[in-house]
């Protein structure tokens, strides 16, 4: 598997989970049943597509789901910021300069 396939499939990975939890999120704060029900089960399929996406292909499990991490986060903040308004901090920033140099160092490292 070739490094831009494997990153598109971590890529999808990350945005199918991110956004299966936004989901989950919205499901929790709406009031009507039959939204909340639509949007849970929306998550649902979601969020099994995300574990598929992730652990079908034959690949070092922990190397890449280490890289994984970064674009989740990067996903996960743009998400919180777009949809639910929540400007990141300094402190979730801070640490996300952390993961992503993290990431940099898993995807240099020679297996």
């Amino acid at each position: 598997m070739t490094r831009t396939t494997t990153t598109l499939i971590l890529l999808a990975a990350a945005a199918l989970e991110a956004g299966g939890d936004a989901l989950i999120r919205v499901g929790l704060h709406t009031s009507a049943t039959w939204p909340r029900n639509l949007m849970f089960a929306a998550a649902a399929i979601i969020l099994f597509a995300y574990g598929w996406t992730v652990n079908s292909p034959p690949w070092d499990f922990g190397r890449l789901l280490g890289l994984y991490v970064v674009f989740f986060f990067v996903i996960a903040q743009m998400l919180s910021w777009l949809v639910f308004k929540q400007v990141p901090s300094i402190a979730v920033l801070t640490g996300g300069t952390l993961i992503v140099a993290g990431g940099v160092v898993i995807s240099l490292a020679k297996t």
